[in-house]
């Protein structure tokens, strides 16, 4: 069932969103060669309580962590710790805060260093994927304009789409109705109405879209090894249009 959030409750999550984002930039800002997973998890974690809230990721299924922070082949779910970042890496970082109940949850990727423009390409495209997506994120349409939208700007500039994860509503839980994938036919889905709070979550491979989990039964990553980008942002659908609602101050 999808749950429509009231003014008053979006006012609640627009401060969870906020605070998600801070956390997201400030971890965006420290990712250069030499810093360990662990101190960017740190960062975040100490950031989202400092703003009286809590992390929404941590012991959530059992996640040990703050935030998730994948690296190059890894496409989302990476468990930080002692691995330092290289010259050269791409860090998705995907995280979240909960706030008087309600959540946020946003992602990027993130350069280290000095990149290939193979990598910049990518994540650029995923990027702007992101926002096509937003785009069709209005009251009136279907959830299969979201999809289709992110699908064929990716799919039309040479990467794949992962299809074994998607996008998701949020508001007191961190996952509700509807799924919303990054594939799809538009006109199909769910009609979308004003109360409505998505995740849209594009994650793309600069390869084929396999992936699989590792053996820390979290970590996902591309089967043929080549590079993937993940970008989030928490929307809500207004009768004006879509709201992006994870900005940073």
């Amino acid at each position: 069932m999808v749950i429509l959030k009231t003014g008053r409750e979006l006012k609640i999550m627009k401060e969870a969103c906020r605070i998600s984002a801070g956390a997201l930039k400030l971890i965006g800002s420290a990712v250069e060669p030499g810093v360990t997973t662990a101190e960017l998890d740190r960062l975040a974690e100490e950031y989202i309580l400092s703003q009286g809230a809590k992390p929404n990721f941590k012991n959530y299924n059992g996640y040990p962590a703050t935030a998730c922070i994948s690296i190059n082949n890894e496409v989302i779910h990476g468990i930080p710790g002692k691995r330092k970042i290289k010259e050269g890496d791409i860090v998705s970082v995907d995280l979240g805060a909960v706030f008087e109940g309600f959540h946020g949850d946003n992602a990027a990727t993130f350069a280290a260093g000095d990149i290939s423009p193979e990598a910049k390409r990518l994540m650029d495209v995923t990027r702007e994927s992101l926002y096509e997506g937003i785009k069709k994120a209005r009251h009136g349409g279907r959830i299969g304009d979201i999809s289709s939208a992110i699908q064929s700007y990716v799919e039309a500039r040479g990467y794949s789409v992962v299809r074994q994860f998607v996008g998701h509503g949020i508001g007191t839980s961190l996952h509700e109705a509807p799924e919303v994938p990054n594939f799809g036919t538009p006109g199909r889905g769910i009609r979308l109405v004003p109360g409505m709070t998505l995740a849209i979550e594009p994650m793309i491979n600069m390869g084929k879209a396999g992936v699989r989990t590792l053996a820390d039964n979290w970590t996902v990553v591309t089967l043929d090894n080549s590079l993937s980008a993940h970008f989030e942002h928490t929307v809500a659908i207004t009768p004006d249009g879509p709201q992006i609602m994870t900005v940073a101050d």
